[in-house]
């Protein structure tokens, strides 16, 4: 029996192996992705939001290139705008990895599951458990659209009722608003600490370090110190960091986060779903706006020519522009996976590209897929167990002293708004 395939059978966590008993894909927990990451040292898995299947195959075909571990991921806001979503994602990159062979550990992660006031939080218990059904291996539980209290409290509900041990797991503190609310290493520490107490450990924590999400033209971007002082505050937790928002920011800036900071994922959405289409992009994938603000279409890249003059002609119908061009994912799907095979390939191969070089040249996962491989092996199971301990005391973290611990913690949320992926 070779490394993979011990690592297939003991690897896989129980949904994946209970919803695919026959498959050959190294669906696995994000929390290994992780572990993997950390190992090698200065590296950061690419998290690359499938908004449509030639993201999905591209990003697959790139990391097995380059013998990276992988996250494949989509956002709650994203599965109301997509045809990808929570319940079939994970069946999309299995029957992927099975066409294509592809090898390499991948894990499927429900990002900003999001939790905007307290009457989310009974349904999220019911709902969550069926995205496992369906395949989800991580998820972000993301109730940072909330005050502190409310964002710790509701966290500790759910996580304890309704996300298994052997989940990757993320938390999230300041929605990512750029410049405005930017999170504090006061504001992490309430939330890991007291994550802590009730015996919760997560893999990673999202803040609002300067970036935004979608098309950012302009701005600082990530603030590399800041992320790096707040991810020292938080050492003795051994929490990574998880950076939301890349677009917008230069290859060299996210680089500078891979080398100085504690980031093990990092979130590619936009980027990846301009370049399928064939649109213009610089060499981080933003794409490039002409100076009335319209996207440019290169001749013979991407979707043809006449779909996409459909797709603007329908967004111009609906009055949509920059950003919310993403909201053209679910009425196109159809018609782009409608296109003859030789285009349907070169938007794949266009996402591979780019995704393969940023994986090598920017993140430096390449080859983390063997140290994960090896450290599922070593672990000999599905779930290498938390990688933190309880230092925080229970009694000091109940919902009364967590409510007064948080009227002290000096925090600006920034202006109200629509934030989301």
């Amino acid at each position: 029996m070779t490394d993979f395939e011990r690592a297939l059978k003991v690897g896989r966590t129980p949904n994946v192996a209970k919803l695919f008993p026959n498959s050959k894909a190294l669906i696995v927990s994000g929390k290994f992705i992780d572990l993997a990451m950390l190992q090698k040292g200065n590296a950061i898995c690419m998290a690359a939001n499938g908004r449509n299947h030639f993201v999905l195959r591209g990003v697959l075909k790139a990391a097995q290139r380059a013998n990276s571990a992988l996250i494949i991921e989509i956002a709650r806001s994203e599965s109301t705008y997509c045809a990808v979503n929570f319940w079939n994602i994970a069946r999309q990159v299995d029957a992927v990895c099975n066409e294509l062979g592809i090898t390499i550990p991948v894990a499927i992660h429900a990002d900003h599951y999001g939790i905007k006031k307290d009457a989310d939080i009974g349904p999220a218990k019911v709902e969550i458990p069926t995205m496992l059904d369906a395949g989800i291996t991580s998820i972000a539980i993301d109730a940072s659209h909330m005050p502190d209290d409310h964002n710790l409290l509701a966290s500790i509900e759910i996580i304890r009722n309704a996300v298994p041990a052997w989940v990757g797991l993320e938390t999230e503190v300041g929605e990512i608003k750029g410049k405005e609310g930017l999170s504090t290493a006061e504001e992490a520490l309430f939330l890991i600490q007291g994550l802590n107490a009730h015996g919760i450990f997560p893999n990673w924590i999202a803040l609002n370090n300067g970036t935004t999400h979608g098309i950012e033209v302009s701005g600082q971007g990530i603030q590399v110190e800041l992320t790096a002082e707040i991810h020292a505050a938080l050492e003795k937790y051994n929490v990574s960091g998880a950076q939301h928002g890349t677009s917008g920011n230069s290859s060299d800036r996210l680089r500078e986060i891979a080398r100085l900071t504690r980031t093990t994922k990092a979130n590619v959405a936009t980027a990846l779903q301009m370049i399928s289409w064939g649109l213009e992009v610089n060499d981080y994938g933003n794409a490039i706006l002409t100076d009335d603000g319209e996207f440019i279409k290169v001749r013979g890249e991407g979707m043809t020519e006449e779909a996409w003059m459909e797709m603007v002609a329908y967004a111009a119908d609906k009055g949509w522009s920059g950003g919310n061009y993403k909201k053209l994912n679910l009425p196109f799907e159809n018609r782009l996976l409608g296109q003859p095979a030789e285009v349907r390939e070169r938007m794949v191969s266009r996402v591979e590209e780019f995704a393969c070089n940023m994986m090598i040249n920017v993140f430096n996962s390449q080859d983390t897929a063997d140290i994960l491989t090896d450290a599922i092996l070593k672990a000999d199971t599905y779930d290498p167990g938390p990688k933190a301990t309880r230092i925080e005391d229970p009694g000091e973290w109940t919902p009364e002293k967590i409510a007064a611990r948080a009227r002290s913690v000096c925090s600006d949320k920034g202006p109200e708004g629509d934030f989301d992926d």
